[in-house]
């Protein structure tokens, strides 16, 4: 069965029909269903393959490889204590120590994007990312400070996977707002001037 998408006036958010009757507001900006207007792809199918690939995303988030690679060491480390070098270790307390910094980063510039996109950060999914991030450095700072070098403890381990966890429905959200155009113009101040981006 084809489902029908519409998308949002204002901010340019696609989603499908069945999905607005359900939520009954634009996940992005929050309008109401009745800015929406029916939409129809207008790039060929190869055109949207290629969208569909979210490399753009991916490259976002390739800085946040830390937040998979640390529980599949520490894993491995529970597995096999023996078989791996210090070398491996190394790179696992790295991927912890180093993981909370990036998150703080990466957090910014998303809220920054997300300002620069929508004029605001109250809508309802760009609130649902704001949290997330909220708890992911958190848990990336509480992993930070318990985690001894060379030593990883269940505890380790279930705070990595909660990052890991929290990174993939961040990623998961971010991959909803690809299809949102922005709306208007932002104007920035720089001294006495306003410039028009």
């Amino acid at each position: 069965m084809d489902e029908t998408f519409v998308r949002c006036k204002p901010c340019g958010y696609v989603m499908k029909e069945s999905e607005l009757h359900k939520v009954g507001v634009c996940p992005a900006c929050g309008m109401p269903a009745g800015a929406f207007e029916p939409y129809r792809e207008r790039v060929s199918d190869y055109r949207k393959l290629i969208l569909d690939l979210d490399i753009h995303p991916i490259a976002i988030h390739l800085s946040q490889t830390f937040v998979g690679l640390a529980p599949l060491l520490i894993i491995l480390n529970m597995i096999f204590p023996n078989l791996f070098s210090a070398t491996f270790i190394s790179v696992t307390n790295f991927s912890i120590y180093v993981l909370p910094f990036t998150l703080v980063l990466s957090t910014i510039s998303g809220a920054l994007d997300g300002y620069t996109r929508f004029k605001t950060l109250d809508s309802p999914l760009l609130k649902i990312k704001i949290i997330y991030s909220i708890i992911i450095i958190v848990l990336s700072f509480t992993n930070f400070f318990v985690t001894k070098p060379g030593e990883f403890t269940p505890i380790t381990l279930g705070l990595s996977l909660a990052c890991l966890y929290c990174a993939v429905r961040l990623g998961l959200w971010g991959k909803k707002l690809l299809n949102v155009i922005m709306p208007g113009s932002l104007f920035i101040n720089i001294g006495k001037r306003k410039i028009k981006v």
